[in-house]
């Protein structure tokens, strides 16, 4: 395929060209394969990850430690409590110190700026492990699955069903631009991706010939679904507005009888985790026939796995 990644850093799946995530997913099926054969590598060995948390975390944290620590490398957990990032020290002057000791940096915080920051000072390659606008390893972990399940990711319709301005909705609306999906956001209007983003997917769906659509109407975002996707109605930070998400959202929670109208049995259920079960999902699509969630949860370590082979 003819791509080098190495010394790139993944803030968003918008610096990445179709091609280059093609080539993440190959490399992450590979590392499947290896983990289901039980073939052992040391790829990182002497090498160390630093990784800093300013929110929790299970599959990401999970992923990224035993990802990096299989390979024979040393990942390094690093909450706020643990380092001085942004309080006695700049983000760009803990970017410089790190640059200096490790070989890579994880972060999983609030604001984008954050992660571009460390990008942009410490010499080593970034990874985006969740923002309040992007989750590019969480879309790398969806688009493994969906090919799993239908053999391709060109043409596939993706239905995103509640809050379509959180960081998930825009980056499936990114991923699908960039890999030829067909992709719906059914959500209330007022809760609809920034405008800037959503301008700049519609022009990378005209060349990859993606579509990209955005409704309220349940019954006609649903019909001919090949995946329906959903998240939490409060995202972490937002707690405060639970309530009111909840009553807003409840028409667009993922049910069986939402699941039946898409008239294809073979619709699957996803969802990034953790899930709040009854609310944005009822507990019998998650845990029925059609939820692919921890296949999906288990592809988080595969494809990071894949995004810091092929750039470390």
């Amino acid at each position: 395929m003819g791509v080098n990644l190495k010394g790139k850093s993944l803030l968003t799946l918008l610096d990445f060209s179709t091609d280059e995530i093609k080539y993440l997913i190959e490399i992450a099926k590979t590392c499947k394969a290896d983990s289901r054969a039980q073939i052992i590598h040391q790829r990182f060995q002497g090498k160390t990850l630093a990784m800093i948390f300013e929110k929790r975390s299970t599959r990401t944290r999970v992923a990224f430690e035993t990802a990096f620590g299989e390979e024979g490398g040393h990942p390094l957990f690093l909450s706020t409590q643990d380092i001085q990032l942004g309080a006695k020290e700049s983000i760009e002057d803990t970017a410089r110190v790190l640059g200096r000791m490790v070989d890579a940096i994880m972060f999983r915080g609030f604001k984008q700026e954050t992660v571009e920051i460390l990008a942009k000072y410490s010499g080593v390659p970034v990874y985006n492990a969740l923002t309040d606008l992007y989750h590019p390893t969480q879309v790398l972990a969806d688009l493994m699955t969906i090919e799993e399940n239908f053999g391709k990711l060109r043409g596939v319709k993706l239905v995103f069903m509640g809050d379509g301005r959180n960081n998930m909705a825009n980056s499936l609306m990114i991923g699908s631009a960039k890999m030829g999906l067909h992709y719906v956001i059914c959500s209330p209007k007022e809760l609809r991706p920034n405008e800037e983003l959503t301008k700049r997917c519609l022009e990378i769906a005209k060349e990859t010939g993606a579509k990209i659509e955005f409704t309220d109407n349940v019954d006609e975002a649903v019909i001919g679904a090949d995946v329906i996707y959903t998240d939490v109605w409060a995202s972490m930070g937002e707690e405060s507005k639970a309530e009111e998400r909840r009553k807003l959202l409840m028409p667009y929670q993922v049910n069986k009888e939402i699941m039946k109208k898409t008239g294809k049995p073979e619709t699957i259920f996803m969802h990034c985790l953790p899930a709040v079960k009854g609310e944005e999902v009822t507990f019998e699509v998650i845990e029925g026939l059609q939820s692919k969630v921890w296949d999906e949860a288990e592809n988080r370590k595969h494809t990071i796995k894949a995004v810091m082979l092929a750039t470390i």
